[in-house]
């Protein structure tokens, strides 16, 4: 659960290390992220000579949460860290061409297939 000044770390490899959330997309006044969800979110820390620069506002879908996420079957599912992947404003096309780190399950059924193939573990 992501709100407004919430502190996120990259999963891809755009060079990007650490993000904060700016605003969720979802909704008047929508308040809080989750998994799957797109957030509008500035760089604090990048690595030089990288796709991305320190300050540059981007959008964010996250993949992995604190927060736990209850599912259908009745099991819930958390992450030791919160955490996004840079995508295109246009399309949901990720900008990245690598994804580190496990991802959750739920994002096959918002349409972000590219990152759910390109992740090591979905859990």
């Amino acid at each position: 659960m992501l709100q407004q000044g919430s502190n996120l770390r990259s999963a891809d490899n755009t060079g990007a290390k650490r993000f904060r959330v700016i605003s969720v997309f979802g909704g008047y006044r929508k308040r809080f992220a989750m998994l799957g969800d797109v957030v509008t979110v500035t760089i604090k820390e990048a690595t030089p000579h990288s796709m991305v620069k320190k300050g540059d506002v981007v959008q964010v879908v996250i993949v992995r949460t604190k927060k736990e996420v209850r599912r259908a079957d009745g099991s819930y599912i958390r992450f030791d860290d919160n955490a996004g992947v840079i995508i295109d404003k246009k399309n949901k096309e990720m900008k990245g061409t690598r994804v580190f780190g496990p991802v959750a399950r739920e994002l096959r059924n918002l349409g972000y297939q590219k990152i759910i193939s390109l992740a090591p573990e979905v859990l």
